[in-house]
């Protein structure tokens, strides 16, 4: 945005945007956000281009190794040994995102080291809260074709929103919304406090104080509900 009009939304302009529940989609929600300032709004195929020479560096379709953007340093949330303990608490773990296909992979692969993890990204099912991609990832990694808990977590409002509408699509399954707040919005702080009642509001069924917190959550889980885990990353 700052590009095209000189203009650096602060992240709670970001925060509220995505608080509405509509704007997953980085690329439209940067179109919007551009309309909202009154600014010239750019050819959506040009906006893509210039987000990818920031984030990327490089290539999309070519060499991670050559990529020089900002994915590069783009902190990180967990580690790979998260991924370790939800496996010894006995949950089944994918990935339903918004990235690019080319982005999510290294950042699961080549940054986290994980080997070919479940993945649901753009392209490969509609924008949440549309709820496909998450129902497809949950029926491959089930071992039954009904039934069974899925929890699924996310940060934003449409994350929310995904799991409510799973459960209107595919009422055979347990579906638990666990959200959590952007790293950037401190502990304790105002900001965080009125992003976590959003979360709540939106239909929430827990919000967790970060996203490891989720590890005692699947342990403290009854056997019975050990059947599926699903989460969203950026």
């Amino acid at each position: 945005m700052e590009h095209y009009s000189g203009w650096l939304p602060a992240p709670s302009c970001i925060d509220a945007l995505k608080g509405e529940g509509r704007w997953n989609n980085d690329w439209d929600a940067s179109l919007e956000l551009l309309r909202r300032h009154g600014a010239s709004l750019p050819v959506r195929r040009d906006l893509i281009d210039v987000f990818s020479d920031f984030y990327f560096g490089g290539d999309p379709d070519g060499d991670p190794g050559a990529w020089m953007g900002y994915i590069s340093d783009e902190p990180l949330l967990v580690q790979r040994d998260f991924f370790d303990a939800l496996d010894q608490n006995g949950w089944c773990w994918g990935f339903v995102s918004g990235a690019e296909p080319p982005s999510a992979r290294f950042v699961l692969q080549k940054r986290l080291g994980l080997v070919n993890p479940p993945l649901i990204a753009m392209g490969d099912a509609p924008d949440k809260p549309d709820p496909a991609g998450l129902v497809q990832l949950s029926d491959s990694l089930l071992p039954c074709t009904s039934g069974g808990v899925v929890a699924y977590l996310g940060d934003t409002v449409a994350d929310v929103q995904t799991i409510l509408n799973a459960r209107i699509q595919r009422p055979d399954r347990h579906w638990i919304s666990l959200a959590v707040s952007p790293p950037h919005l401190l502990p304790g702080s105002e900001e965080r406090s009125v992003y976590e009642q959003q979360l709540m509001a939106a239909g929430a069924d827990l919000v967790l104080s970060s996203t490891e917190a989720a590890l005692q959550w699947s342990m403290d889980c009854n056997g019975s509900e050990r059947q599926g885990h699903a989460r969203s990353v950026r």
